[in-house]
């Protein structure tokens, strides 16, 4: 049995956080949360996690300097960006700066789980080969 991939969820709005956490919480995976996007670089900064699930628009640090973070501290993570302000651009800019893909709110929890799985595959297909070479894969 492979062991759970981690996820960091963050996300300003605190019943929000909840709900992901609850619907994504399985034996695949262990979900951890953050109320904002300073709070996930600091998490960043000394833990990796398998796939990052972030909303665009939070006070101070947004959604785009937290995707930032993951691809210049974990660049082997995947990042999902959510928003409840989808647009053509800010996906668009999400995209071109390394997110492994994007939901607009709402939506519904089954949606974003496809995506999780999706992510996970891709994560699980290319860890065999980083333990080969005697690295951990985190």
């Amino acid at each position: 049995m492979q062991s759970a991939l981690r996820i960091l969820v963050v996300d300003d709005e605190v019943i929000a956080c909840k709900r992901l956490k609850l619907s994504l919480s399985s034996n695949e995976y262990t979900v951890e949360c953050v109320p904002g996007g300073a709070e996930a670089v600091q998490r960043l900064e000394s833990e990796s996690f398998d796939i990052v699930v972030t909303d665009i628009c939070m006070d101070q640090v947004d959604g785009i300097a937290v995707l930032d973070a993951v691809s210049r501290l974990h660049p082997q993570s995947k990042t999902i960006v959510i928003t409840g302000y989808a647009s053509v651009e800010v996906a668009r800019e999400a995209l071109a700066k390394g997110a492994f893909d994007f939901i607009a709110k709402p939506f519904q929890p089954k949606d974003l789980r496809v995506i999780i799985d999706k992510a996970a595959k891709e994560i699980r297909r290319v860890r065999p080969k980083d333990r080969a070479d005697g690295s951990s894969g985190n």
